[in-house]
């Protein structure tokens, strides 16, 4: 059943995120600054700036999200593994791992399951695995392969894109996610998703978390029609 727009905790879904190359240490500082304020569930940045985003954040409730093998999904899984480590040492609650997507594409499922694996034995218990898609680039079979992988590895979300991929997030991969892993399980749209109409049919369609950079507007629009 749908929720009412009332009792949607929409900040409360949101990674707000800034991943983009030129990212400076301010714009860091802004983007935690503007978590705090708006209470999103966390601010999504890259490795480098996690131990400052921990800093920034402390004492709040917003978490501080890395990612790993971001964006393309091609690096070596000891590598993965040992960016989602460093990440979580430095104060990320949340990693955001790119599949290997070649490994998806070939058939060689050994290799994404080990790599998920270790990943969730090197963060520890506690912390929270999100393994990235890129839907987009994928067929429905390879889609719902990813997925069940992820599910069965014992990961937390799947996600459907980095923002970096040709195309972003849509209702229809988000109700497949949905469809594949159960409810229980944790399904992250990301990619595109700009204003408050997107976000929730996104979430209607399944997403429970949101990954935008644009958290703000999102957030404005929706307290105007509460």
């Amino acid at each position: 059943m749908k929720k009412s727009l009332e009792k949607i905790d929409l900040a409360g879904m949101i990674d707000h995120t800034l991943l983009k190359p030129e990212t400076t240490p301010a714009d860091i500082k802004r983007l935690c600054g503007e978590g705090i304020e708006y209470e999103f569930a966390s601010i999504c940045v890259n490795p480098v700036y996690v131990r400052l985003a921990s800093e920034e954040l402390k004492g709040s409730k917003v978490k501080v999200c890395s990612v790993s093998g971001f964006p393309l999904g091609a690096n070596r899984p000891e590598i993965k593994a040992k960016e989602a480590e460093r990440g979580c040492r430095d104060g990320a609650a949340e990693i955001d791992m790119v599949m290997n997507l070649g490994a998806l594409k070939s058939g060689d499922y050994h290799l994404i399951e080990d790599e998920i694996k270790l990943i969730l034995e090197i963060i520890g218990k506690g912390k929270i695995l999100k393994v990235i898609l890129e839907t987009c680039i994928l067929t429905r079979e390879e889609k719902i392969k990813g997925a069940q992988i992820v599910k069965a590895c014992g990961a937390h979300f799947v996600k459907t894109s980095t923002g970096f991929g040709p195309a972003g997030a849509t209702v229809e991969d988000v109700s497949l996610l949905r469809k594949i892993v159960g409810q229980s399980f944790g399904v992250k749209a990301s990619g595109g998703i700009r204003d408050q109409k997107s976000a929730l049919e996104l979430i209607h369609a399944g997403a429970n978390r949101i990954g935008t950079s644009s958290g703000i507007k999102i957030i404005e629009e929706h307290l105007k029609t509460r």
